[in-house]
Protein backbone atom coordinates (compact mmCIF):
# COMPACT_ATOMS: atom_id res chain seq x y z
CA UNK A 1 0.00 0.00 0.00
CA UNK A 2 1.40 3.36 -1.07
CA UNK A 3 2.57 5.46 2.08
CA UNK A 4 0.63 8.25 0.95
CA UNK A 5 -2.53 6.19 1.80
CA UNK A 6 -1.07 4.75 5.49
CA UNK A 7 -0.20 8.49 6.38
CA UNK A 8 -3.79 9.56 5.59
CA UNK A 9 -5.42 6.79 6.81
CA UNK A 10 -3.27 7.30 10.44
CA UNK A 11 -3.99 11.40 10.20
CA UNK A 12 -7.79 10.12 9.38
CA UNK A 13 -7.49 7.52 12.04
CA UNK A 14 -6.14 10.33 14.84
CA UNK A 15 -9.03 12.54 13.57
CA UNK A 16 -11.90 9.52 14.07
CA UNK A 17 -10.09 8.47 18.05
CA UNK A 18 -10.60 12.86 19.17
CA UNK A 19 -14.04 12.66 17.83
CA UNK A 20 -14.91 9.43 19.56
CA UNK A 21 -13.43 10.86 22.47
CA UNK A 22 -16.01 13.05 23.06
CA UNK A 23 -18.69 10.97 23.49
CA UNK A 24 -17.82 10.40 27.47
CA UNK A 25 -16.01 14.13 27.71
CA UNK A 26 -19.92 15.20 26.32
CA UNK A 27 -21.50 12.58 28.86
CA UNK A 28 -19.49 14.08 31.63
CA UNK A 29 -20.61 17.85 31.17
CA UNK A 30 -24.11 16.37 31.02
CA UNK A 31 -24.23 15.10 34.19
CA UNK A 32 -22.58 18.21 35.45
CA UNK A 33 -25.56 20.22 34.21
CA UNK A 34 -27.81 17.43 35.51
CA UNK A 35 -26.91 17.56 38.82
CA UNK A 36 -27.08 21.75 38.59
CA UNK A 37 -30.45 21.09 37.46
CA UNK A 38 -31.44 19.24 40.19
CA UNK A 39 -29.69 21.40 42.78
CA UNK A 40 -31.85 24.23 41.39
CA UNK A 41 -35.24 22.51 41.32
CA UNK A 42 -34.87 21.57 45.07
CA UNK A 43 -33.72 24.66 45.82
CA UNK A 44 -36.88 25.96 44.31
CA UNK A 45 -39.13 22.84 45.50
CA UNK A 46 -37.54 23.19 48.82
CA UNK A 47 -38.46 27.22 49.22
CA UNK A 48 -41.97 25.90 48.14
CA UNK A 49 -42.09 23.60 50.38
CA UNK A 50 -41.36 26.32 53.37
CA UNK A 51 -43.85 28.44 52.38
CA UNK A 52 -46.89 25.73 52.23
CA UNK A 53 -45.58 24.84 55.92
CA UNK A 54 -45.63 28.12 56.79
CA UNK A 55 -49.42 28.29 55.61
CA UNK A 56 -50.04 24.78 57.22
CA UNK A 57 -49.98 22.92 53.96
CA UNK A 58 -48.23 20.07 52.56
CA UNK A 59 -46.75 20.02 49.34
CA UNK A 60 -49.63 18.00 47.63
CA UNK A 61 -52.60 20.57 49.52
CA UNK A 62 -50.77 23.79 48.31
CA UNK A 63 -50.19 22.50 45.09
CA UNK A 64 -53.92 21.48 44.87
CA UNK A 65 -55.12 25.11 46.32
CA UNK A 66 -53.21 26.74 43.82
CA UNK A 67 -54.24 24.98 40.78
CA UNK A 68 -57.95 25.17 41.99
CA UNK A 69 -57.58 28.83 42.31
CA UNK A 70 -60.06 30.68 40.12
CA UNK A 71 -57.41 33.44 39.25
CA UNK A 72 -55.89 32.04 35.65
CA UNK A 73 -52.22 32.96 36.86
CA UNK A 74 -52.27 31.67 40.65
CA UNK A 75 -54.09 28.63 38.62
CA UNK A 76 -51.19 28.14 36.58
CA UNK A 77 -48.37 28.35 39.03
CA UNK A 78 -49.51 25.96 40.74
CA UNK A 79 -49.68 23.67 37.58
CA UNK A 80 -46.23 24.78 37.30
CA UNK A 81 -44.77 23.79 40.62
CA UNK A 82 -46.39 19.74 40.15
CA UNK A 83 -44.51 19.91 36.72
CA UNK A 84 -41.07 20.70 38.44
CA UNK A 85 -42.09 18.15 41.44
CA UNK A 86 -42.44 15.77 38.81
CA UNK A 87 -39.65 16.75 36.68
CA UNK A 88 -37.29 16.77 39.82
CA UNK A 89 -38.15 13.46 40.47
CA UNK A 90 -37.88 12.41 36.50
CA UNK A 91 -33.93 14.14 37.05
CA UNK A 92 -32.91 12.33 40.18
CA UNK A 93 -34.23 8.72 38.78
CA UNK A 94 -31.77 9.34 35.64
CA UNK A 95 -28.80 10.64 37.65
CA UNK A 96 -28.92 7.81 39.84
CA UNK A 97 -29.06 5.13 36.75
CA UNK A 98 -26.38 7.01 35.32
CA UNK A 99 -24.24 6.68 38.71
CA UNK A 100 -24.98 2.89 38.57
CA UNK A 101 -24.54 2.44 34.92
CA UNK A 102 -20.88 1.53 33.66
CA UNK A 103 -18.68 4.10 31.84
CA UNK A 104 -20.28 3.10 28.24
CA UNK A 105 -23.55 2.40 29.79
CA UNK A 106 -23.87 6.06 30.69
CA UNK A 107 -23.95 7.49 27.11
CA UNK A 108 -26.55 5.23 26.47
CA UNK A 109 -28.53 6.13 29.07
CA UNK A 110 -28.05 9.72 28.36
CA UNK A 111 -28.81 9.25 24.72
CA UNK A 112 -31.64 7.32 25.68
CA UNK A 113 -33.52 8.70 28.57
CA UNK A 114 -31.54 11.88 28.69
CA UNK A 115 -33.42 15.30 29.37
CA UNK A 116 -33.80 17.34 26.36
CA UNK A 117 -33.22 20.69 27.87
CA UNK A 118 -30.11 19.66 29.91
CA UNK A 119 -28.70 17.66 26.79
CA UNK A 120 -28.92 21.12 24.85
CA UNK A 121 -27.93 23.60 27.21
CA UNK A 122 -24.69 20.77 27.39
CA UNK A 123 -24.61 20.96 23.71
CA UNK A 124 -24.28 24.84 23.75
CA UNK A 125 -21.72 25.64 25.91
CA UNK A 126 -19.57 21.89 25.37
CA UNK A 127 -16.46 22.49 25.56
CA UNK A 128 -14.09 19.78 23.22
CA UNK A 129 -11.80 17.59 25.54
CA UNK A 130 -10.06 14.48 25.23
CA UNK A 131 -11.20 12.78 28.71
CA UNK A 132 -8.21 10.79 30.34
CA UNK A 133 -10.49 8.69 31.85
CA UNK A 134 -10.20 4.75 31.08
CA UNK A 135 -13.54 5.37 29.01
CA UNK A 136 -12.63 7.97 27.05
CA UNK A 137 -8.91 6.57 25.94
CA UNK A 138 -10.95 3.77 24.86
CA UNK A 139 -13.76 5.37 22.94
CA UNK A 140 -10.27 7.44 21.29
CA UNK A 141 -8.38 4.33 20.52
CA UNK A 142 -11.85 2.62 19.44
CA UNK A 143 -12.66 5.71 16.83
CA UNK A 144 -8.88 5.61 15.70
CA UNK A 145 -8.65 2.13 14.68
CA UNK A 146 -12.22 2.18 12.91
CA UNK A 147 -11.46 4.93 11.05
CA UNK A 148 -7.72 3.96 10.46
CA UNK A 149 -8.71 0.56 9.65
CA UNK A 150 -11.68 1.68 7.34
CA UNK A 151 -9.25 4.02 5.35
CA UNK A 152 -7.10 1.32 4.49
CA UNK A 153 -9.51 -1.10 3.62
CA UNK A 154 -11.12 1.19 1.53
CA UNK A 155 -8.23 1.92 0.13
CA UNK A 156 -7.38 -1.71 -0.50
CA UNK A 157 -10.69 -2.17 -2.12
CA UNK A 158 -10.22 0.75 -4.65
CA UNK A 159 -6.98 -0.37 -5.26
CA UNK A 160 -8.19 -3.74 -6.10
CA UNK A 161 -10.56 -2.26 -8.63
CA UNK A 162 -8.30 -0.39 -10.62
CA UNK A 163 -5.73 -3.96 -10.67
CA UNK A 164 -8.21 -6.31 -12.14
CA UNK A 165 -7.04 -7.57 -15.51
CA UNK A 166 -8.82 -6.72 -18.46
CA UNK A 167 -10.33 -9.20 -20.74
CA UNK A 168 -8.76 -9.53 -23.85
CA UNK A 169 -10.44 -7.85 -26.99
CA UNK A 170 -11.87 -10.21 -28.96
CA UNK A 171 -9.40 -11.23 -31.94
CA UNK A 172 -11.02 -10.82 -35.41
CA UNK A 173 -10.61 -12.81 -38.13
Amino acid sequence: MSRIVRIVAFGLGLLGGVTASQGPEYSQQYRQRLGGAIDELGRVIAQFDANAAANGESQDSAIARLRSNPDDLVSRQGIAMQGNVERLGRLQAHRQAMMQAGPFARIALMVRDGDRDVMEAAFRDFEPAVPMSEEGLLSAAIGFVAVWGGTLLLAGFVRSLRRRPRKPAAVRA
